[in-house]
C-alpha cells in the first residue's frame, strides 16, 4: 500500500464569521501529484497556508509522515520535510543567484547561518548549489543579483531553492504565474521531473487547465472552503457539476 506522506483532518480556519477552509480532510500519497483547483476565493491558497503554517488552524490537524505538525512553526515544518514555493517570489533580492541557493544547501546540511563567510570556504556547498542551478538552467546567471533578474528567472530560482531544500512534500502555488510562454515550460519540466521520485508528493495550486491535465495524477476541488470533489483527472474534469459549479468559467476560458 502506498503510504500517506501528508494528511489534513477536518482542517478549518475562520476569520471572524467567515469560514475560509471548512473541515477539509485529505491524504496525499508518495509518488503522486495532486492539483488543487476551484474558483477564485474557493480557499485554495488558504488551505496551502494552513498546511505550511503561515496561518494557524481554528480546528483540525495536519500530519506529516504520521506526525501531528498542527502546532509547529513554518521553520519546524520545513525541517521535517515540508517545502513551499509561493505565488509571489520569496527570495533574498540583494544576494546573488548562487548565494540564494547556497544558503539553502547550507541550512539543509545543518551547518548554520554564518552566511557567506563560511560558505566561501566550503567548495561542497558551492558544487551542490551549482548542480541545482544547472538543473533549472540558471548556472550562467549565478553571479547576478536576484533583484536584477526577470520575473520568470526569479520563479525558476525559487524552484531551485525548493529543490535544494530536498523536502518530502513539494508545494507549488501557481508556479508559472506571470511567466512568459517561453519561460513556463522550464518550470513545468522541473515539476514533471520531481514527479519521478516516488518517495515524494507534490501539491499544486493551478488555474491553467493544460498544466493540470499534463501533470496531475489526482485533482481535488475546493468550493467555498469545502472539499467539493476528489478523484482522478478524467473523472473530475468530466463532471458537469464540477465544471459548471466549481471550476467555473475561469478554467473553461483557458
Amino acid at each position: 500500500m502506498i503510504p500517506n506522506l501528508l494528511e489534513t483532518e477536518n482542517l478549518t480556519v475562520r476569520f471572524g464569521g467567515h469560514v475560509a477552509v471548512d473541515a477539509v480532510s485529505c491524504a496525499f500519497r508518495a509518488g503522486e501529484l495532486t492539483a488543487i483547483v476551484g474558483p477564485n476565493g474557493a480557499g485554495k491558497t488558504t488551505y496551502f497556508n494552513l498546511i505550511s503554517g503561515q496561518i494557524a488552524a481554528s480546528a483540525g490537524k495536519v500530519r506529516l509522515l504520521g506526525e501531528d505538525i498542527t502546532n509547529l512553526s513554518v521553520a519546524q515544518r520545513c525541517r521535517r520535510g515540508l517545502g513551499r514555493a509561493f505565488q509571489l517570489t520569496n527570495l533574498f533580492p540583494d544576494l546573488s543567484v548562487l548565494e540564494n541557493v547556497r544558503l539553502v544547501v547550507q541550512a539543509r546540511r545543518n551547518t548554520g547561518f554564518r552566511l557567506l563567510s563560511m560558505a566561501d570556504r566550503r567548495t561542497d556547498l558551492y558544487e551542490a548549489a551549482m548542480q541545482v542551478l544547472t538543473r533549472v538552467r540558471l548556472a550562467d546567471l549565478r553571479a547576478q543579483k536576484v533583484s536584477e533578474l526577470s520575473h520568470g528567472n526569479q520563479r525558476k530560482l525559487e524552484v531551485a531553492m525548493l529543490i535544494a531544500l530536498d523536502p518530502k512534500v513539494y508545494m507549488f502555488d501557481e508556479p508559472t504565474a506571470g511567466m512568459s510562454v517561453d519561460e513556463a515550460p522550464v518550470v513545468l519540466d522541473l515539476i514533471a521531473q520531481l514527479k519521478a521520485d516516488t518517495d515524494r508528493t507534490i501539491l499544486l495550486v493551478e488555474h491553467k487547465l493544460d498544466v493540470i491535465r499534463t501533470l496531475a495524477d489526482r485533482i481535488i476541488v475546493l468550493h467555498n472552503g469545502a472539499l467539493a470533489a476528489d478523484g482522478d483527472p478524467a473523472t473530475v474534469m468530466a463532471s458537469d457539476v464540477v465544471q459548471e459549479a466549481y471550476m467555473g468559467k475561469e478554467l473553461e476560458d483557458v
